[in-house]
């Protein structure tokens, strides 16, 4: 998978939680939804995620889309280059390049005192502490990345007056593109209205004229929009040629070369404006769980579906081809052409779901994470979504997080599964491995549990004793070591390290399956 896939999304340490009301004189407590989660999802597949309820599978979801906005760590996508959005954290790092760049070097050297005297304890003693060392590293390495993925080699400069000009001068232009792109694409979109209104408008000569004049006032603009881009185009090549210069300049600094290799032109999700987010919402999409209480009761579907299309300036509703586009889509996802004027209440919800989907596709996004999209529905109706979504994705490559606790559909729909328990990822696989060799316990566990209609099969259940312990205050150490039969006492003092024991097979565990008899 990762030699042949681009990747569309980098998680690093990732942690949403939510703070709890704080009582005088007592500790502010959080819920640890997610706690540190690392993996990558890959252009075009589809990365499902399982658990039990509350593991945190549909809040990480959200944390993608940046719904949540994340308590720490990384979410890069890759959609989208930095230079086409021109994020405005990157112009507020290019300016105190040094402040950014001293602050993760003393938080670095400050993990690496802590670690020299980490090392001089006990086998017992460091047990104690290395989940409070490993934050310290993930704090660092967070800042430092932060830096150096902007940056590149540059960070190991002393100086870094003419680089940071150079840089922001380049950063000023791809802003001033951008803006303006967006700016012919929406005088594109009405010029294009205007044009599809003359051609089907039953009017008289002089309303056809209107149309024709304003049509050609749209093109004008788009034109104007196109010799400012194409001046600006020439400049901006000028600025990269600076900083290309500026890095010849240091490629014999070994230094250098070892930092140019961490320069990532992917956009941070976390550190954007909510303008900035926006105008990514339509890359990035959501298929509910509820089929009913995500629609809007007082808009008919046609007003649902077409509402994203308008505010992501797809179309004016003024426009012939906007209502031909949604009834397309509408077919697409299996709905009829008469259903365009009824309301949410009139669909069952085998119809509502298509809605749902209908209206996330429309956009047509790059990502999109269904959140339990099926889990409402009857099991014959549940075939028939999934299916619907299978198609849609091999029409389009859409990419889609499916999340679900249903390891039976999981199997059938997914690339790629991710396990969670208690907001940690336990085990990553492509599906195949995983329901072949599970190397967790959790996950031989979740495995043992689905049911089957072989009176041949020998399975045994594996019975998951106690309850989940609170994501306020979890367990030390291994999370799932509470309710684990392999359970020794390094489980329950010591985090286990996610590291990948096959190709693309990763798991967090002291105790891996493989290496039991």
């Amino acid at each position: 998978m990762a030699e042949d896939k681009k990747i569309l999304f980098k998680v690093t340490q990732v942690k949403q939680y939510f703070p709890l009301k704080k009582h005088l004189g007592k500790p502010q407590l959080y819920v640890k939804a997610n706690d540190g989660l690392t993996f990558d999802i890959y252009e075009g597949e589809t990365f499902g995620l399982v658990g039990e309820s509350g593991c945190g599978k549909s809040t990480l979801g959200r944390v993608l889309l940046q719904l949540y906005h994340q308590t720490a760590g990384k979410s890069m996508y890759y959609g989208r280059t930095l230079s086409e959005l021109a994020p405005e954290y990157v112009r507020k790092l290019l300016e105190k390049a040094e402040k950014y760049r001293d602050r993760a070097k003393q938080l670095k050297s400050a993990y690496e005192a802590e670690e020299a005297g980490y090392n001089q304890l006990s086998e017992e003693e460091q047990m104690k502490i290395y989940d409070q060392l490993t934050a310290k590293r993930n704090e660092y390495e967070i800042a430092w990345l932060n830096v150096v993925q902007v940056l590149g080699g540059f960070a190991a400069i002393e100086d870094l007056t003419e680089i940071k000009q150079a840089m922001l001068a380049e950063w000023r232009l791809n802003s001033k593109i951008g803006a303006l792109s967006r700016r012919q694409d929406g005088h594109t979109i009405r010029a294009n209205a205007c044009r599809n209104r003359y051609e089907q408008a039953k009017k008289s000569g002089k309303e056809k004229n209107a149309l024709l004049r304003k049509e050609k006032n749209f093109h004008e603009k788009v034109n104007s929009c196109i010799r400012a881009i194409d001046e600006l185009r020439q400049q901006q090549q000028e600025a990269m040629n600076q900083i290309t210069k500026l890095r010849k300049k240091y490629y014999d600094n070994a230094e250098f070369a070892k930092l140019e290799e961490l320069r990532d032109d992917g956009i941070d999700l976390a550190r954007l404006t909510y303008h900035e987010m926006r105008y990514l919402r339509k890359d990035m999409q959501l298929i509910f769980q509820d089929p009913y209480s995500s629609l809007n009761p007082r808009m008919t579907l046609g007003q649902i579906i077409g509402e994203g299309l308008r505010t992501h300036n797809f179309f004016t509703e003024s426009d012939p081809a906007y209502q031909e586009y949604i009834l397309k889509t509408m077919a697409d996802c299996g709905l009829a052409p008469y259903f365009l004027h009824r309301y949410p209440h009139q669909f069952s919800g085998g119809q509502r779901q298509r809605i749902g989907i209908a209206r996330s596709l429309a956009l047509q996004p790059k990502f999109v994470v269904c959140d339990e999209a099926v889990s409402a529905l009857d099991v014959s109706i549940q075939s028939q979504i999934i299916n619907l979504l299978r198609e849609m994705k091999e029409k389009a490559n859409y990419t889609y997080l499916f999340i679900t606790h249903d390891l039976s559909v999981v199997k059938y729909i997914s690339d790629r599964i991710g396990v969670m328990y208690l907001g940690s990822l336990v085990e990553l696989a492509s599906s195949e491995d995983l329901f072949r060799t599970p190397k967790h316990p959790y996950t031989e566990a979740l495995l043992s549990a689905i049911p089957t209609i072989d009176p041949d099969a020998k399975k045994e259940t594996l019975l998951l004793e106690g309850d989940i312990p609170s994501p306020i205050a979890p367990p030390p150490g291994c999370k799932f070591h509470t309710r684990c039969r392999y359970c020794t006492e390094i489980c329950r003092v010591q985090m286990p390290v996610w590291e990948e024991v096959a190709p693309n097979h990763y798991v967090a565990c002291h105790h891996k399956l493989e290496s039991r008899s």
